[in-house]
C-alpha cells in the first residue's frame, strides 16, 4: 500500500456540457473545449496556472486529449490520455489526486469527452481477444448468452441472481429507475427530464430480465471537467477557500479471483466496489452512515441495486428493503443519483466520473439549491468500468460543516458569471473564454473554429 497522503486535495472548479444523444452533430473537441472552459472560468484559473491535463475518453484515437487541450494553450505540459472503461473519469480524477498528494503538481486540469455511436456499446477490434472475453465466457457457462446488448445481460443477470438468493422482486429494480428519472427532471444537464410511473417504467419493451428499456443507460455525447489543486495553490488564493471542496478518501480497486466465483453478482464487480469503498471510507475516517448524498454507477438499475449493498450503504443482501422505504430519494436515509444518474443523466464514458464529481461539488458547495439533500456533511461518488476498475470517492466541505444552500444570485455574483451554473446549463461569452486561454502560449490554429462552434450552440 502506499505511503500515506503527504497534503489534502481540492476541487476547486467543475464544468460540464449538456449531455444529449449521439447524432454526430457535436464533436469531440467542442464538448472537452466547453466543459474545459467553464471548470476553469469555475474555478477562476487560467490555463497558464495549469500545470498537467488529462483526458478521459474511450472511443477516438490516440492524442485525443491533446487535440482538446491544445485549445486551451499549447504550454508544453505533459497532458495524459485514459481509457479505462466505463470508469475513465474518475480514473482521470484519482491519478490527479494521487500527483497532486504527492507533490507532483498544484493544479491539474481533468477533461473528460465522449463522442459515442448510437445503439448498445460495441467493440471495434475484432481480430484479438476481447478485454472482457474472459467474463463473457464465465457468463455463458453459467447463465446462457441471448440476443439482448452483452451489458445488459451481464447486469440483468446479477439483478436476477439477488431476486433468487435474496429476494428482491422486478418492481424494485423499476423503481430504482423511477426515481432516477423523477431526480433528473432538476438537472438542466441531464438528457432525458421525463417522468414516469412504476407501471411506466415496467412495461417498457423489456431487455433482458428484469431490466426494460426505462432501466437502461443511454449512449450520450457529452464532456465534463474538473480542476484539482493543492492546499498551497488554495492557500495563495484565499477568497476561493468557500468553493473548495476536500476529496477526503478516495480508492481505485480492480478485481479479485470472485470475479470467477460463477456468481452473475460477482461477475460484475462486486467485490471491487466493495474494496474500493471500505478503502476511501476508511481514508476519510468516516462510515457508510455517515454520508447523506450519492452518486453511483447506475448503468442499469440491477447494478445500482447491488451497488448500494456493496458499498455498505445498507445490510449485505438488503438492497431491495432499503429501496422499498424509499431509502434512495428525499426523505429516505440517502439521496442516491440526485442528478438522475446514468439511467436518466446519460453515459458518456470518459466524461460520466467527471460529471459525478461535479454534481456532488455543486451540493456540498450549497449551489445545487434545486435539489439540495439536507444536512449534507458528506458525499459518496462510485463509477465503475467493468475489464475492470472501481473508484470510490468521498467528499466534504474542508470544515466538515453541513452544505448551506445559497441563492442563485449570490452563486452569480461570487463566480462572476451572473448565474448558477449547478441550476442552469449556460454557456460563457467569446471573453470569458478568452479570459481563460493561455495568455502566454495561444494558438488560433489550435482551436479552428471550435469556439465559434461552442457559441453558435448557446
Amino acid at each position: 500500500m502506499p505511503a500515506k497522503q503527504k497534503q489534502p486535495v481540492y476541487v476547486l472548479g467543475v464544468g460540464m456540457t449538456k449531455f444529449i444523444k449521439p447524432r454526430g452533430k457535436v464533436d469531440y473537441t467542442e464538448l472537452g473545449f466547453e466543459a474545459g472552459v467553464k471548470a476553469m472560468l469555475d474555478a477562476q484559473i487560467n490555463y497558464d496556472d495549469v500545470e498537467q491535463g488529462i483526458a478521459c475518453y474511450c472511443y477516438g484515437d490516440s492524442t485525443c486529449g491533446q487535440r482538446v487541450f491544445y485549445q486551451f494553450g499549447m504550454t508544453q505540459i505533459p497532458i495524459v490520455n485514459v481509457n479505462n472503461n466505463c470508469s475513465t473519469g474518475s480514473t482521470g480524477l484519482s491519478m490527479a489526486r494521487n500527483t497532486i498528494a504527492y507533490g507532483g503538481a498544484d493544479c491539474i486540469l481533468v477533461v473528460g469527452f465522449e463522442k459515442m455511436m448510437r445503439g448498445s456499446l460495441q467493440s471495434f477490434f475484432n481480430d484479438r481477444e476481447n478485454p472482457t472475453g474472459t467474463s463473457g465466457k464465465m457468463m455463458a457457462e453459467t447463465r446462457g448468452y441471448t440476443k439482448a446488448p452483452g451489458a445488459a445481460q451481464m447486469f440483468g443477470n446479477a439483478g436476477r441472481e439477488y431476486m433468487e438468493k435474496y429476494g428482491a422482486k422486478l418492481e424494485d429494480f423499476a423503481e430504482i429507475a423511477r426515481v432516477n428519472h423523477e431526480h433528473s427532471v432538476n438537472n438542466p444537464y441531464s438528457q432525458f427530464q421525463d417522468v414516469y410511473t412504476l407501471d411506466q417504467v415496467m412495461q417498457a419493451p423489456m431487455i433482458h430480465e428484469p431490466l426494460t428499456k426505462l432501466q437502461c443507460c443511454p449512449t450520450s455525447d457529452g464532456g465534463a471537467a474538473a480542476v484539482l489543486v493543492s492546499q498551497d495553490f488554495l492557500d495563495a488564493r484565499p477568497h476561493l477557500k468557500s468553493q473548495a471542496i476536500l476529496i477526503a478518501g478516495q480508492s481505485m480497486a480492480t478485481d479479485s479471483p470472485a470475479l470467477f466465483s460463477r456468481s452473475a453478482i460477482d461477475l460484475i464487480g462486486y467485490d471491487m466496489s466493495k474494496r474500493a469503498a471500505e478503502t476511501a471510507l476508511s481514508e476519510a475516517g468516516i462510515s457508510p452512515k455517515d454520508v447523506q448524498v450519492v452518486e453511483l454507477h447506475d448503468c442499469f438499475s440491477a447494478n445500482e441495486l447491488v451497488t448500494l449493498d456493496a458499498l455498505g450503504l445498507c445490510e449485505h443482501g438488503k438492497a431491495h428493503e432499503m429501496v422499498r422505504r424509499r431509502d434512495i430519494t428525499y426523505g429516505g436515509k440517502y439521496v442516491v443519483n440526485p442528478s438522475g444518474g446514468l439511467i436518466s443523466k446519460g453515459h458518456p464514458l470518459g466524461a460520466t466520473g467527471v460529471a459525478q464529481c461535479a454534481e456532488l461539488v455543486w451540493h456540498l458547495r450549497g449551489w445545487a439549491n434545486n435539489r439540495l439533500v439536507p444536512r449534507t456533511r458528506f458525499a459518496l461518488q462510485h463509477n465503475l468500468g467493468l475489464g475492470g476498475a472501481a473508484v470510490v470517492t468521498v467528499y466534504s466541505r474542508p470544515d466538515k460543516e453541513e452544505a448551506q444552500a445559497l441563492d442563485s444570485k449570490e452563486v452569480g455574483e461570487r463566480n462572476g458569471l451572473g448565474y448558477n451554473p449547478a441550476v442552469e446549463a449556460k454557456g460563457f461569452t467569446a471573453e470569458q473564454a478568452r479570459r481563460v486561454l493561455s495568455r502566454s502560449k495561444y494558438s488560433e490554429w489550435a482551436l479552428q473554429d471550435t469556439g465559434r462552434k461552442v457559441q453558435a450552440r448557446f
